[in-house]
């Protein structure tokens, strides 16, 4: 069975760490391309295209909203769902106001300082002095460029409030949360968690929003153990 990840914004396939060889170990794994749709539709409809006819499917941040849509429009090819640090919700205005601000940034040059402003709230507040860590956000950011943060960004913004069709989610879904994320709460989490039929929720102790980079063991078991079951 093949299993196939996308990832969120910012990040690149390096986030995924101990995962990726955890999920190889029975799976033939497929790393979908977040890169070139400034739409969650383009960007489901560029996984759907990729993918075999059934699949396994793992959504982390950004991911899970392209996962949502997905399941909006093919939900009898996925067989398996994990969501890892998402939401359901669409932007609010709040939402929208902070997001036109990072537009405006890099369109004035300052792609640095919007990562800057983004790696305290994608890490538990224990490791924002973290060099290695930090080293490898700011690696991704880097190798995603200003003009694919601007195609994600858009996206992110018009994207769907996926609430309503959680209960339509039939497939066995685990939902992973990091304690201390700063980007996606409990009330997230568990909002998806009771709205998906018999959906899992595991939360991460001492672990902020990039739980595969944060707590990589614990991650790698949660998703190998979750893909592995019949």
């Amino acid at each position: 069975m093949a299993v196939v990840l996308v990832t969120g914004q910012l990040l690149t396939h390096e986030v995924w760490g101990e995962s990726l060889p955890a999920l190889q170990a029975g799976h033939e794994v497929m790393l979908a391309d977040h890169t070139r749709d400034d739409s969650i539709g383009g960007m489901a409809e560029r996984l759907l295209a990729a993918a075999p006819a059934q699949f396994d499917l793992i959504g982390q941040a950004m991911g899970g909203f392209v996962a949502f849509e997905v399941l909006r429009r093919a939900p009898e090819r996925v067989r398996r769902l994990a969501l890892l640090t998402t939401l359901a919700p669409n932007d609010g205005p709040a939402q929208t106001k902070r997001r036109m601000g990072y537009i405006r940034l890099v369109e004035d040059g300052r792609y640095a300082d919007v990562v800057e402003e983004r790696i305290p709230i994608l890490v538990h507040p224990a490791r924002r002095e973290d060099r290695p860590l930090l080293g490898i956000v700011r690696r991704m950011a880097e190798d995603t460029g200003a003009e694919t943060f601007l195609i994600q960004q858009r996206a992110i913004m018009s994207r769907a409030d996926s609430r309503p069709g959680l209960g339509q989610i039939r497939c066995p879904t685990l939902v992973v949360w990091g304690r201390q994320d700063g980007i996606t709460t409990e009330q997230h989490a568990t909002e998806i968690a009771a709205g998906i039929p018999g959906a899992t929720l595991e939360t991460i102790e001492d672990c902020g929003h990039l739980t595969t980079l944060e707590k990589p063991a614990t991650t790698a078991r949660l998703l190998a153990e979750w893909f592995g079951a019949a």
